[in-house]
């Protein structure tokens, strides 16, 4: 399929607006921040490392919600003018990003003025996830009718019918928790989340779905800006805020594309960390108190290793990159 410059031309046009008006409005949310003592509360059992990093203003998410939320708005605000720029089929992901950003943000809150930096019970925040996950899952499948399975190789969609429901519920509420798990380090959630973004952004551009690949790099622009002041040394931390609902958002586009077989490489990163927790937590209980990785999640491990901050970020975010290529190459071998 040969893409037409215009739609891949204003897709990129808006990824660089909206890293433009999220850096413009991060310092004034650095300082309300600042103003209500929203500092990040550092486990004691993490890497002594961290430990300088009290403090540091958290619940940063904020900075990437509101700008991909007021851009997706105002697009969508065009058809009263006779003109269309976003379907209003990127509402849905929209109302997935905002809910689970609205979890994640009770659940910073909460950590912040609780004990022992603890926010919302498990039980509770992920039956909350699950709920939203159903209300994405009912209306990709009845209202959007997506197309529910593209194997590639083959070139028409695969209904699954009832197993959908499910199936995408584990996807998104999965690839929330899993984008949750990579939120460690500086710079290094976002770095992933924006390549993963931006390669189903272009898988959307060959499928022909403009509006989801423009919804797409919207989000990608305003995670560049957030990293703008999320790079090491970090000024502002994404918290549950951000990790969540990123993570949620991205499983829903996946679904979108239909393209979600792609995802476990799309977003390896993300997927080597969970399951690098459930494996320390196996082998913990199997071996009566033996660890296999020096620390869970991942990234802690190759810390431990002798690796700085700022290698771990590097070279994950370098697998990530070639992960992401081989995944659109992919879609682009056989047809999108």
């Amino acid at each position: 399929m040969i893409v037409t410059p215009a739609p891949t031309t204003l897709a990129l046009g808006l990824a660089a607006l909206s890293f433009v008006l999220t850096v413009i409005w991060g310092d004034p949310l650095l300082d309300i921040l600042r103003h209500f003592k929203v500092g990040k509360i550092i486990r004691m059992d993490g890497p002594e490392r961290h430990f300088s990093k009290l403090g540091t203003p958290t619940m940063g998410g904020v900075m990437i919600v509101l700008p991909v939320a007021f851009m997706t708005l105002l697009l969508n605000a065009g058809w009263i003018l006779g003109e269309t720029y976003s379907g209003r089929s990127v509402l849905l992901p929209l109302g997935v990003m905002v809910g689970f950003a609205a979890i994640g943000a009770v659940d910073d809150w909460a950590g912040l003025r609780g004990r022992k930096g603890e926010g919302l019970r498990a039980r509770t925040k992920f039956a909350l996830q699950i709920l939203l996950a159903f209300v994405a899952a009912y209306g990709l499948q009845h209202y959007l009718q997506v197309p529910e399975l593209v194997i590639p190789g083959i070139p028409h969609p695969i209904a699954l019918g009832w197993l959908y429901i499910p199936l995408a519920m584990f996807i998104v509420v999965a690839t929330s928790n899993a984008v949750n798990l990579t939120d460690g380090l500086d710079g290094l959630a976002g770095l992933i989340a924006a390549t993963s973004f931006a390669a189903y952004g272009g898988i959307a551009l060959l499928q022909g779905q403009v509006f989801l690949a423009r919804f797409a790099f919207v989000v990608v622009g305003s995670i560049f800006g957030f990293l703008w002041f999320n790079v090491h040394p970090a000024q502002l931390f994404m918290g549950d805020t951000g990790s969540l609902s990123l993570g949620a958002t991205l499983g829903v586009v996946a679904l979108m594309s239909g393209q979600w077989l792609l995802l476990p490489l799309i977003a390896i990163v993300p997927v080597s960390e969970t399951v690098s927790v459930m494996l320390q937590v196996a082998y913990f209980k199997a071996t009566g108190g033996r660890r296999l990785f020096k620390m869970s999640p991942l990234h802690h491990h190759f810390e431990l290793s002798g690796w700085s901050e700022t290698q771990v970020v590097q070279r994950f975010w370098l697998i990530s990159l070639l992960m992401a290529m081989i995944g659109v190459a992919i879609a682009v071998g056989y047809g999108g």
